[in-house]
């Protein structure tokens, strides 16, 4: 897999709405590392790309009258299949991160890429999304050369308080020794 004109090649792209430009003159330097399940906990569905898509129905599932309204994107989710789908090109700020501060920078959309794994906080995530989040963060390691190990976080990290993905089992060690 490769990356060319800031989009992956050889995998689905689903291009979300939930985007802008970023701010001008702003180098791409953090990898922000979320979960997400829609319904929570419920795998294996295409709802998570349809609330990308701005087309999730709902009134389809209770829980969906707490996110109703929100437009968010990510710029890739890793399905537990480990699959990639892709929604926004990586030179375009995704709307992954909401209020957040790394480094003391505000609103780290406008310099993050956000990379969400199909899973839940209190849940194990597959091996082959391991798989998949190393080899892609080895590519985007190659591609924007100010990100490197340091500067990848999980959301927790980067708005304390407010969220907790990708959550107590995300096996950050194994991630980070084999990127």
């Amino acid at each position: 897999m490769k990356i060319k004109n800031h989009r992956l090649q050889g995998i689905k792209f689903l291009e979300s709405p939930n985007f802008n430009d970023r701010p001008m003159d702003t180098d791409i330097s953090l990898l922000v590392i979320h979960s997400i399940s829609l319904p929570p906990k419920k795998y294996n569905t295409t709802d998570i790309e349809n609330f990308f898509l701005n087309k999730l129905d709902f009134s389809s599932h209770k829980f969906y009258k707490a996110i109703d309204g929100l437009k968010v994107s990510a710029h890739a989710l890793i399905k537990r299949s480990g699959e990639i789908i892709q929604f926004v090109p990586f030179n375009k700020r995704a709307w992954h991160a909401g209020v957040s501060s790394f480094k003391g920078r505000e609103d780290c959309n406008n310099f993050s890429i956000g990379i969400e794994l199909e899973g839940a906080d209190d849940d194990i995530f597959e091996d082959i999304q391991y798989d998949q989040l190393i080899m892609l963060t080895s590519l985007l390691i190659k591609e924007y050369s100010l990100i490197n190990k340091d500067n990848i976080k999980g959301h927790s990290e980067i708005s304390p308080g407010r969220k907790t993905d990708p959550g107590a089992m995300f096996e950050w060690d194994r991630y980070l020794a084999n990127v």
